[in-house]
């Protein structure tokens, strides 16, 4: 079997195969008033409808944004279309801001969270009940914490040259292995996103309240409990989690163990959500009392993922084509960037994912993951403290970040050759070599610099509307890059008529729609005698 080197170099030999990498990105953004306060007005009319613009949608209240990039296959793209969404949607604003981090810290109660609203079709609907089950379940607050998600595939041509040739089936259970084998690694190494990219070492003394956390927090300014060295604490059991769901055990050795997982997920009965209801006098409350409503309320820092046909469950999608891209789930809102994000971060997710997926991978039974799920919580945690010691899997030898994390950045430079010497740059390279320095020196994070400037202004609140401004004054003055203003008017008037198609088109009722939609489910907890 070739080791990691040798993968490299055979998959190196055909530069399509790393510069035709596929990218997306979905960030999440608050809308606020410019006194800070979290926006209470509806999703803004020169948007379109949140249901069909394929641009600019909402996640789970009316006020939470959030921004969907097209596959792109160049870095200058990707972010170019961010900006563009960004501008355009400023321009709808009509004064307010985005709050520039991934923790909320201007919600008066959770009344003031106004639940995301779809329209009168069913497939609206349900997707406004999901968000009422989530808010019965969790909170409100705890789901307005914002992050950024990248989507990531690999070329024809990198599977061509790592497989060679393979009939149509073959192939996809080939290209679904890997991925596989790159999210294995994904838990035993990703700790370095949180740790490099981390942007949440404080937050708002509403969600430490009501928790029986003894973490050692400390208070500055009015009410911004912080950690001396956290580095992403959205990551942590005080932010979006699911205790819930802890008991699950979803394996990652195979895409038939993945399914297996989730499908016995989405079917078992939960005590705990029996007792919200699910439709009381007349009104629903959730779509369901299981564990999970539906496959996408399953927390993962990453997912296995294939585009739906129309009305294809995802585990559907993934059943019929195997896994054709993954998503990762674990970056902060970057405060310092106007949109979220910046190019060191996706040249930095490329060479890792990449590495990830060329390096060996062996099966890990659920202890093991449970082991390297540890690391991550000691890192979102503790991770900037110098002395803090990572174990390897569950086997007691440890090391410290330090000496693991340079460990695999001089392999990560290996991958940052060949794709400059592919793309005739040395871009990556010189990401690479920056976000090095960051292992050695924990001041240069994300977390750090951001903690500095929240100790330095007495409280989160000062820092996000200070950045908020800015960020909106850099985006007022800035051009569009890759799209056209028409094309944002076009695609918010076209999405409206989208919408009112969808409403009229509505042959059944909600009651019936939801029956037919959780048919196969009901059947197979009948099957297993489970209800």
């Amino acid at each position: 079997m070739m080791n990691f080197s040798q993968r490299l170099q055979q998959i190196a030999a055909n530069p399509d195969a790393l510069t035709q990498l596929g990218r997306g990105l979905e960030r999440e953004a608050l809308r606020m008033t410019q006194n800070g306060q979290l926006s209470t007005a509806p999703h803004p009319v020169g948007l379109g409808s949140a249901l069909t613009n394929k641009w600019i949608t909402t996640d789970f209240a009316e006020s939470l944004l959030e921004f969907i990039t097209p596959v792109s296959h160049t870095v200058d793209d990707l972010l170019s279309q961010l900006n563009d969404i960004h501008q355009f949607t400023y321009s709808k604003l009509h004064g307010e801001q985005l709050w520039p981090m991934s923790m909320p810290c201007f919600v008066g109660c959770e009344d003031d969270i106004v639940l995301a609203q779809y329209g009168t079709s069913n497939t609206g609907r349900m997707k406004t009940l999901y968000r009422e089950g989530l808010k019965h379940r969790y909170g409100s607050v705890m789901q307005v914490i914002s992050g950024v998600h990248f989507n990531f595939s690999f070329p024809d041509a990198f599977w061509d040259q790592l497989f060679g040739e393979q009939d149509g089936e073959t192939r996809q259970a080939s290209v679904s292995d890997a991925y596989f084998a790159l999210i294995r690694n994904y838990y035993r190494f990703g700790w370095l996103i949180p740790y490099l990219f981390g942007a949440s070492p404080a937050l708002c003394g509403s969600f430490i309240e009501d928790s029986d956390t003894d973490l050692p927090f400390k208070k500055v300014g009015k009410g911004t409990y912080f950690l001396s060295n956290a580095t992403a604490l959205r990551l942590s059991d005080l932010g979006y989690t699911n205790h819930e769901q802890s008991g699950l055990k979803i394996g990652f050795n195979s895409l038939d163990q993945y399914l297996d997982g989730v499908r016995r997920a989405i079917r078992t009965p939960s005590d705990a959500f029996a007792e919200i209801g699910v439709k009381e006098d007349g009104e629903y409350r959730q779509l369901n009392a299981n564990v999970l409503q539906i496959e996408n309320e399953l927390y993962a820092p990453i997912r296995p993922k294939r585009v739906t046909d129309r009305g294809e469950k995802p585990s559907e999608a993934l059943s019929r084509g195997g896994v054709e891209y993954i998503e990762v789930r674990s970056l902060d809102v970057n405060p310092f960037s106007p949109i979220g994000i910046t190019a060191d971060q996706v040249r930095f997710l490329d060479v890792f994912l990449t590495w990830a997926v060329l390096s060996p991978s062996a099966d890990m039974d659920d202890a093991e993951l449970a082991c390297w799920r540890h690391n991550w919580s000691r890192v979102v945690l503790d991770g900037r403290n110098p002395e803090l010691e990572l174990t390897i899997g569950c086997n007691g030898e440890r090391l410290t970040l330090q000496q693991w994390g340079s460990s695999v950045f001089t392999e990560l430079l290996e991958v940052a050759q060949a794709m400059d010497a592919a793309a005739g740059n040395d871009a990556y390279q010189q990401t690479i070599a920056r976000l090095n320095t960051w292992i050695d020196d924990p001041s240069l994070t994300l977390s750090a610099q951001l903690l500095a400037d929240i100790l330095e202004q007495q409280g989160i609140g000062a820092v996000g509307k200070g950045l908020a401004k800015a960020h909106a004054d850099t985006l007022a003055t800035s051009p569009f890059r890759f799209y056209s203003v028409a094309q944002f008017e076009q695609e918010a008037q076209d999405s409206l008529v989208k919408q009112q198609e969808i409403e009229q088109a509505d042959t059944v009722s909600f009651d019936a729609f939801l029956d037919d939609y959780f048919a196969d489910i009901k059947a197979d907890m009948q099957a297993d005698h489970t209800v």
